[in-house]
């Protein structure tokens, strides 16, 4: 059985889009099965070719969304696009009972609703080298037009402004070599209650 880390609260994770967030999450899984859990957000938006409802998000209509903003059903909740998004307390509530510590992937919006809510969480943030790093990844990625980069770009700005407000976050991880900022996102988590 996998060793799960002392503190089991919630772990946010934020940063800009191609910082890496989601090979760090795909290794911590990898080396730790059966401890942590992603998220699974609602959305209102339709599933795209080859997602799966449960898996990629939980697809539901804009009435069944907002009636869960009404029953303040979500930690978090945003509109992209004409589409809604949420992260559920039940959710997280779920997961947590089945000895799984979950992983919120959250862009900068959410954690400060987060912030507000009553949900206990670590947060963590994890930033690139440089913007110009961070610019060469995703047009390196080349699955996004001129604009798209230019947006994230201008995006990426307000998350690393936001990250140097004193209190935000618990811990900021430059991801410049992949094995150094996972091997601090794992000691990060698996750190002793008592330090």
């Amino acid at each position: 059985m996998a060793t799960p880390p002392q503190d089991r609260r919630p772990i946010i994770i934020s940063g800009p889009s191609g910082v890496g967030k989601g090979t760090l999450f795909k290794r911590l899984f990898e080396q730790h099965p059966d401890v942590f859990c992603l998220s699974v957000s609602h959305t209102t938006r339709s599933p795209r070719a080859g997602e799966r409802d449960g898996v990629d998000y939980h697809y539901v209509s804009m009435e069944t969304f907002e009636d869960l903003i009404a029953k303040d059903g979500f930690v978090e909740h945003a509109k992209f696009g004409g589409n809604r998004y949420g992260t559920s307390k039940m959710t997280i509530e779920e997961q947590t009972k089945k000895g799984r510590v979950v992983l919120l992937d959250i862009e900068m919006e959410g954690v400060k609703q987060i912030k507000q809510s009553s949900i206990s969480a670590r947060y963590i943030f994890i930033a690139p080298p440089s913007l110009e790093a961070l610019e060469s990844r995703l047009r390196g990625r080349g699955t996004e037009d001129e604009a798209s980069v230019r947006k994230r770009i201008d995006q990426a700005y307000k998350e690393l402004d936001f990250s140097k407000t004193p209190g935000v976050h618990d811990k900021i991880i430059v991801n410049d070599n992949l094995h150094v900022a996972y091997k601090e996102l794992e000691d990060y988590i698996y750190k002793p209650l008592d330090s």
